[in-house]
């Protein structure tokens, strides 16, 4: 009673899967992923083990389409399951049982395969991977826009509920355990809309390590541009606030740097004890008179 999208990006070799539900918390239940290996989608009656296990199929060496036909070979009830699967190769699977809620049904293409069942119409899925297969960005972007494009089509005849993202790095150097995206919408009214906001404040936290990393090696203009983006991309987060008030300080713009901080005090008073004991723990070496100057009010 879902509709996902399992994807690989070429180009980046990261791996994905976005889906949306009229059922609580699918991010729990529907992705498996796994850096270098595969990516899968278990739906329709949920079996974890089409997960689990052909994550561990796909990484001994096995192609999607061996790795499905072994799992459903060994279910006692494959009629009711649905699953989609890729490979870090691009080479896809699915699965769509003949006993799955209309409307039902899947397509692949060259390197991500969406699935649907209990829909509205069946031209859900065929508008998931067109709108997909145009799409340029990054990963991430172009599995919500399949998302929406599927919502655009009537969705889940039900209703919705949950939402989730998962996308996994696809640098050589990745552990079997990093992840990039792990965001889960478990109830909401408008979960794609949340999907969205979530993105973008993950996205701003990814610009936040980023000027943590500048800051630890004493590249203060590269953190200043960093936790800009930061901000931008979460301009209520008073915690992302906070460290662009320290920037703009350091960067000369005192004005400024102070109207920051005090907006960031004003979410959270103790936003200056939290400068202060990243300072004491050595976090923020040579920045002492700094941090006492822009908190000492």
């Amino acid at each position: 009673m879902t509709y996902s999208i399992v994807a690989l990006d070429e180009r980046t070799g990261e791996l994905g899967v976005a889906v949306q539900t009229r059922w609580l918390a699918v991010g729990a239940l529907v992705p498996w992923l796994r850096p270098g290996v595969g990516a899968i989608a278990t739906q329709s009656f949920v079996d974890t083990r089409y997960g689990f296990s052909g994550i561990e199929l796909l990484a001994a060496g096995r192609s999607p389409a061996d790795a499905l036909a072994e799992l459903l070979a060994a279910d006692r009830d494959p009629g009711v399951r649905q699953v989609g699967m890729v490979d870090a190769a691009g080479r896809t699977a699915a699965h769509t049982g003949s006993e799955c809620v209309a409307a039902a049904g899947h397509l692949t293409g060259k390197g991500v395969s969406v699935q649907a069942n209990m829909m509205e119409r069946p031209s859900v899925w065929p508008a998931m991977l067109s709108a997909f297969e145009a799409s340029d960005g990054d990963l991430a972007d172009r599995l919500v826009r399949a998302l929406r494009a599927a919502e655009a089509e009537g969705g889940d005849v039900r209703g919705r509920q949950s939402a989730a993202l998962v996308v996994v790095p696809g640098r050589p150097d990745a552990h079997p355990w990093d992840i990039r995206y792990d965001i889960r919408v478990d109830d909401a009214r408008a979960p794609l809309d949340e999907l969205d906001r979530l993105l973008a404040l993950n996205r701003a936290y990814e610009a936040l390590d980023a000027g943590f990393e500048a800051l630890a090696v004493g590249e203060a203009s590269a953190a200043l541009a960093f936790f800009e983006a930061a901000a931008a991309l979460a301009p209520d987060d008073d915690q992302v606030r906070l460290w662009q008030s320290l920037a703009v300080f350091d960067s000369g713009d005192e004005e400024r740097g102070r109207r920051l901080y005090r907006s960031a005090l004003e979410v959270e008073p103790r936003s200056g004890e939290h400068l202060r004991r990243f300072l004491a723990a050595g976090q923020l070496p040579g920045r002492e008179k700094l941090v006492a100057r822009l908190t000492e009010d």
